[in-house]
């Protein structure tokens, strides 16, 4: 189908906001023009308002920026334009230009999710807290409590998918590998998908689990804040928003009263690599929440933190049994982005018809040949269909 806009379309916005992204993702118009087809002098055109797109430019460039091709043609806040500008306006050196990339990617899976869940009518179970004084911790606490009475918790209960239990409550939640291992997770309000949670692959499987909860507080607690950068690098003592996040993701995984009723008379080496292993968490994290609940000093948690349980003994939730060569491949595709869940929603969708196998291609961000790889290795038959 021809589109053809450049009746109604502002050609100044269309300019400035193609060159927006472009600086965003630090491409230059060379590359552009090598990835698009589109002529460098063309795109110069483009880009000053001295000339209208075709309708197939159009589609051509929201293809290669991962958006809405409404996004170029009107004034609906169809993307996360505003926010990825916040983004990188306040922490645009910690971005390389590959995961300046990852992010555009990471958020176009949300808007897909988005779409494709509200055409299923996926079911949630929509979530809310409003945090009520000033008392950060206080409001991690009883966030935390309250949202796992909101999935039945028992008290002793040990989150075994956080990812899954925060999409359930409507987040977007992606996992891709991060060239800065700084940046351990962002989380963006994005206007349309809500709120975008990514956890930097490149961690620890623990600490992704810690990292996950820590996002979902920002998303559930800090709702001023359209984009937060959460960094691995300790913390200043005056950053309350991230000390409540921590603390939402440290009750969450390790209720206070579950810790304090270990049965555990002295803790040592071993005793803090069993517990760490039961509850999915790094040493470091259950040594700061026995020191918080006072059953170890803080010399006795530094040592303890110490002690590192071997990453063989650490299951991935989306990686649990499967063949070795089926987890190699997903966990391949998680350093893309993709997650067992999102694939399987395109493939659902594909498979009652309401997109084609090349939007589902688009969609998993793979070519045709690609998609037949994926297909086979979620048993899916492609010609059946």
């Amino acid at each position: 189908m021809v589109y053809d806009y450049s009746v109604a379309l502002d050609l100044a916005q269309f300019g400035t906001k193609l060159l927006r992204l472009r600086s965003e993702q630090q491409v230059e118009l060379a590359e552009l023009s090598a990835g698009s087809g589109i002529l460098s002098d063309r795109l110069a055109a483009l880009e000053t308002g001295k000339a209208a797109p075709s309708g197939d430019e159009v589609l051509i460039l929201a293809d290669f920026f991962k958006c809405d091709y409404r996004f170029f043609v009107s004034n609906e806040r169809l993307a996360a334009s505003e926010q990825t500008e916040s983004l990188y306006r306040r922490y645009g050196t910690e971005f390389t230009k590959s995961d300046r990339r990852a992010v555009l990617e990471f958020l176009y899976l949300c808007e897909c999710e988005h779409l494709l869940q509200e055409e299923l009518q996926v079911p949630k179970r929509p979530f809310s807290f409003v945090p009520d004084g000033q008392y950060y911790k206080g409001h991690a606490d009883l966030a935390a409590e309250a949202l796992r009475s909101h999935f039945s918790y028992a008290p002793n209960a040990v989150p075994s998918d956080v990812y899954d239990d925060f999409r359930k409550i409507g987040f977007h939640v992606f996992r891709r590998r991060l060239e800065n291992s700084n940046i351990s997770g962002i989380t963006i309000r994005h206007p349309v998908a809500g709120i975008c949670i990514l956890v930097n692959y490149d961690e620890d499987i623990y600490r992704q689990r810690f990292t996950a909860a820590h996002e979902a507080a920002h998303g559930i607690l800090d709702s001023a804040d359209d984009v937060i950068v959460s960094f691995s690098r300790t913390y200043r003592k005056e950053d309350l928003v991230e000390i409540r996040a921590n603390h939402f993701a440290a009750c969450y995984l390790l209720p206070p009263s579950v810790i304090s009723a270990i049965p555990v008379s002295s803790w040592n080496r071993g005793a803090v690599l069993e517990w760490a292993s039961r509850f999915k968490v790094s040493t470091r994290a259950l040594a700061i929440a026995l020191k918080n609940a006072n059953l170890i000093d803080a010399h006795t948690a530094a040592e303890l933190s110490k002690a590192s349980v071997p990453t063989a003994h650490k299951v991935d939730p989306e990686l649990a049994n499967l063949s070795e060569a089926a987890t190699t491949r997903k966990r391949e595709l998680f350093q893309r982005g993709l997650s067992s869940s999102y694939v399987a929603l395109c493939f659902e969708a594909f498979d009652r018809g309401l997109i084609s196998g090349g939007r589902t291609a688009e969609m998993l961000l793979v070519g045709q040949l690609e998609l037949a790889d994926l297909a086979s290795l979620y048993r899916i038959n492609l010609q059946a269909r």
